[in-house]
């Protein structure tokens, strides 16, 4: 195994962190739909911490996800 191959506990263990950083994206992405939906226009203040917020999240669930697309591709070879 090279040193950019996983092992399958390490997989399993990339793959639920892939879901959480889903939850927690979808979290904050519920927290801007309820900004969006029941306090805007007065709580606008709050947007660019929102939005940054749900920003790094998704982000942070994209990088994961992208992680763990490659290492698949390279365990299944």
């Amino acid at each position: 195994m090279s040193n950019d191959e996983l092992s399958s506990e390490q997989l399993a263990a990339l793959d639920k962190e892939v879901k959480k950083l889903k939850r927690i994206s979808s979290e904050w992405a519920a927290q801007m739909h309820d900004l969006v939906e029941d306090r805007l226009p007065a709580a606008y203040r709050e947007i660019p911490a929102l939005s940054q917020s749900t920003f790094d999240a998704c982000k942070a669930w994209a990088d994961a996800s992208a992680r763990l697309a490659a290492a698949q591709k390279g365990h299944a070879a």
